[in-house]
């Protein structure tokens, strides 16, 4: 029962580290194109500030974690980690590469897959991870969602922490495909 366990931790920190690094299946994006300094008889037009929404089910809060990512959740039990990777929308992944990086990224692990979807602006998928035990016997499984979502020139990558439910994952899924910019006011 405890490999189980540190299985589960070794799942949570692979996907950490999936989202910190930026998919494995995404494509590269090319060095970006830095605008040239306005002549000095023109203003600069200024940024236009917006937020980034995402929709969350009733109860849930947003936190914003000391690596930078967002995490989403009831109050103090992290479901949703969110990275934000600016000007990369282009490397959107797949469906495929996503459930690639997921075989890739969870060797010690069977993963069944339960859901992939995509379309143009989002690709996600929903799997069962099941910790293989080295005795050959197998953990509990869990549900798990690893999710990519382009939004203007940003993306957005997704994924579930291990120990939520199958709904909590569901509604993980709804707010990766959902995440949007805040018009300004």
């Amino acid at each position: 029962m405890r490999r189980a366990g540190s299985q589960s931790v070794r799942a949570a920190l692979v996907a950490l580290c999936w989202l910190a690094a930026g998919c494995g299946g995404c494509k590269q994006d090319e060095a970006p194109v830095t605008p040239e300094p306005a002549a000095p008889e023109q203003r600069p037009v200024p940024q236009r500030r917006v937020g980034v929404k995402v929709p969350m089910p009733p109860g849930w809060t947003a936190q914003v974690a000391s690596d930078g990512s967002f995490q989403f959740g009831p109050p103090g039990r992290p479901v949703l980690r969110v990275d934000l990777r600016p000007g990369q929308g282009a490397t959107l992944p797949a469906p495929e590469s996503l459930l690639q990086t997921v075989g890739e990224s969870f060797e010690g692990f069977e993963h069944t897959l339960e859901q992939q979807a995509g379309g143009e602006d989002f690709s996600l998928v929903r799997v069962r991870l099941t910790p293989k035990l080295e005795d050959g016997g197998s953990g509990a499984s869990y549900p798990a969602l690893f999710g990519a979502r382009r939004v203007e020139k940003d993306l957005f990558l997704c994924a579930t922490f291990p120990g939520v439910g199958a709904d909590e994952v569901l509604q993980a899924s709804d707010a990766c495909k959902g995440i949007e910019f805040q018009p300004p006011r």
